[in-house]
Parts: structure tokens; C-alpha cells; sequence
């Protein structure tokens, strides 16, 4: 079991400690859903407000749910569909404040209200998308989307398959 001394003060405290988290669990371990799967784990317990943490994986064509805390969740994701596939089609970062006002969402869990989802990419490729839900209102900062970004910068080459 690892233990890990993560900040709960400022939102800076709390991400230079999950990086750092996250830098050493993922260190050196080859395998990619092993590696998704323990950085979901640190993010669904030390990031307050969340329903929801994980990853979709790039499989073929679509985005396929790949480890994950919280309810069971969406299968399979079109590209451009919801808010995971507009970060898919678009590669860039979504930060929802609002996710009934998203065209196209795509309700897996109707608690969440925000949402927060990063395209990992690699080498120009993109692997997967991070998401995080909430069930808060506008519950995802730039703060937030600097820090989550910086974890996906971090694990990208460890999650290659």
C-alpha cells in the first residue's frame, strides 16, 4: 500500500503534492492500465467535489471507458460527442461549468453538473482523455485545469501502449 502526503490547502499545495504522487506511483512501471488506474485513485481521493475520475481510452476510432472511480460509467464514447469526444475531436482541454448547458452531453451519472476533461496525447497522438465530474456547479477552475493538464503532460509517455 502507498501513502501519500498531499496538501489539502491551497489548490497549488494540493497539485505540486499530486504531481509529485503521481510522478512516484507511475515511475518506472511500464504498464499503462495500471497506471491509469492508480492515478485515478490518487485523484478521486485527494481532489475534493468529485463524482467521478478516470480515463477513456483512444481503442480504433472511439474512446473506450478504461479505469475509473466512481458509478459505473459510459462505455464506449463517439468521437466528438459529449464532452470527453469534443476533447477527443479538438484535443484541446473542456472545462464545463455547466454540463446541462453542454450540446450533445452525455448524462452517465445525471448527479454531475461540471466537468472537466483533458486529451492525452503523445507524441502528437492522442492515448485517452482524463475525465473528472462533479457534482457542483462550475466546480473546475483554471487552477484545476493547469494541474490536471500538468498530470497528463506527466503520464503520457507511461501510459503508451
Amino acid at each position: 500500500m502507498y501513502t501519500f502526503d498531499i496538501a489539502q490547502g491551497t489548490k497549488a499545495d494540493l497539485y505540486r503534492d499530486l504531481i509529485a504522487a503521481v510522478d512516484a506511483i507511475t515511475s518506472g512501471e511500464p504498464d499503462a492500465v495500471a497506471n491509469m488506474a492508480n492515478v485515478a485513485a490518487l485523484i478521486w481521493e485527494h481532489v475534493p467535489g468529485l463524482n467521478w475520475a478516470g480515463f477513456y481510452r483512444m481503442v480504433d476510432s472511439e474512446l473506450v471507458l478504461g479505469p475509473f472511480q466512481g458509478k459505473a460509467a459510459c462505455i464506449r464514447i463517439a468521437i466528438g460527442k459529449g464532452v470527453c469526444g469534443a476533447a477527443a475531436a479538438t484535443l484541446e482541454t473542456q472545462r464545463i461549468e455547466d454540463v446541462h448547458a453542454f450540446p450533445g452531453h452525455i448524462a452517465c451519472d445525471a448527479a454531475s453538473q461540471s466537468e472537466l476533461v483533458v486529451p492525452i496525447l503523445h507524441h502528437g497522438k492522442l492515448l485517452a482523455v482524463l475525465d473528472l465530474d462533479s457534482p457542483h456547479l462550475a466546480r473546475f477552475d483554471a487552477e484545476d485545469q493547469a494541474g490536471m493538464e500538468a498530470i497528463c503532460a506527466l503520464i503520457a509517455p507511461r501510459i503508451t501502449p
